[in-house]
């Protein structure tokens, strides 16, 4: 081991930043959300890696140099779990997808120097979503890195009075209803579900299986009643 490789190892990189994870419900909801719904999305893909809020780490030897992106996607890179995300040690990997959840206290921030960074590194697509609607008009936009700099990606209006802006990068949109975000696979045309949602889905699912069964044994009970054989029809 050289001498550098040896004080490269010495060098702390915090798992933590030591703020709390959304400034308030209004972001940490849809920071989960947007979480979730990609990684389940993208769960059978094992060189997509999906994470969100942690510390990602862009310039060895420098602890100092880190972001904790809100929402980020990175192409290529094995899926598993990571506790920070240091790009040396990833190949050299920068994300190709952002997703900031815009607040008070970030707002600045993630129209100034996230955004800087984000072109610097050769993000592909950076989203900035404002869900109590303070600081960005529309809530929701959508950059694209052309030539190294940030171009507005242009969104469409939906039946529903909302709007939605087209991922390439992700191959989904992102949709703005009733203020709030929701990512869609626009060849489903389904939305995209947390791992909370997917659940409250498969159980009225099955309610609604169950409830159906009820009533064709209801139904066959009746008729067999009028002397009727229920498998003759």
């Amino acid at each position: 081991m050289t001498t550098t490789d040896w004080q490269s190892t010495q060098i702390e990189y915090p798992e933590s930043d030591g703020k709390p994870m959304a400034e308030t419900d209004f972001q940490g909801v849809y920071l989960m959300y947007a979480t979730e719904a990609l990684d389940i999305h993208f769960q059978s893909r094992p060189d997509v890696y999906v994470s969100g809020n942690i510390c990602f780490y862009y310039e060895e030897g420098n602890p100092k140099a880190y972001l904790a992106p809100d929402v980020f996607v990175v192409l290529g890179l094995p899926k598993r779990k990571r506790r920070t995300y240091k790009v040396w040690e990833e190949d050299g990997k920068f994300p190709n997808f952002v997703l900031e959840i815009t607040s008070k206290s970030t707002v600045h921030e993630d129209q100034g120097s996230k955004k800087g960074l984000y072109a610097f590194w050769g993000v592909q697509e950076y989203f900035q979503y404002d869900p109590t609607g303070d600081y960005l008009k529309p809530q929701l936009q959508g950059l694209k890195l052309i030539d190294g700099n940030y171009t507005a990606i242009p969104s469409h209006s939906l039946d529903n009075g909302g709007l939605s802006i087209s991922s390439e990068t992700l191959g989904l949109e992102l949709h703005l209803e009733n203020q709030e975000l929701r990512f869609y696979d626009p060849i489903t045309q389904k939305k995209l579900l947390s791992h909370q949602e997917s659940e409250f889905a498969r159980q009225q699912a099955e309610l609604r299986a169950e409830q159906a069964s009820q009533r064709a044994d209801r139904l066959a009970a009746r008729l067999r009643e009028l002397g009727i054989d229920p498998e003759a029809l």
